[in-house]
């Protein structure tokens, strides 16, 4: 597993499997400062937060993570504002998480 922003993402197709909450715990462990979490329908996604001194590096910031989305063709939800950028990744079409979600974080830690 090491080396995961050297990977590509990879569509998955909606019979794919997602992660139990034992395999992302394995995975995220090659992930800097990600947790995962758990929404109200018992599904897995991944979060990070993260603080900036403006809006204006804020923005910078999620520019750059949508430049990565964009190349891998996987895209997060992103919040963000004055000092703050929030995260979520998470495979949609099957509502949980899959080795590409966790290639996302793992190239958007390069940033």
């Amino acid at each position: 597993m090491k080396n995961l922003h050297k990977k590509k993402c990879v569509p998955c197709s909606g019979d794919t499997q997602s992660f139990s909450i034992s395999e992302a715990n394995r995975y995220l462990k090659e992930v800097d400062r990600w947790y995962v979490k758990t929404n109200d329908e018992k599904n897995l996604y991944l979060e990070k937060k993260i603080n900036f001194k403006n809006f204006s590096e804020s923005q910078n910031f999620v520019n750059k993570v949508g430049t990565i989305a964009e190349l891998e063709c996987h895209h997060p939800d992103i919040n963000f504002g004055w000092g703050y950028v929030k995260i979520i990744i998470y495979t949609h079409s099957i509502k949980g998480l899959t080795v590409s979600d966790f290639v996302l974080a793992a190239k958007i830690d390069q940033i």
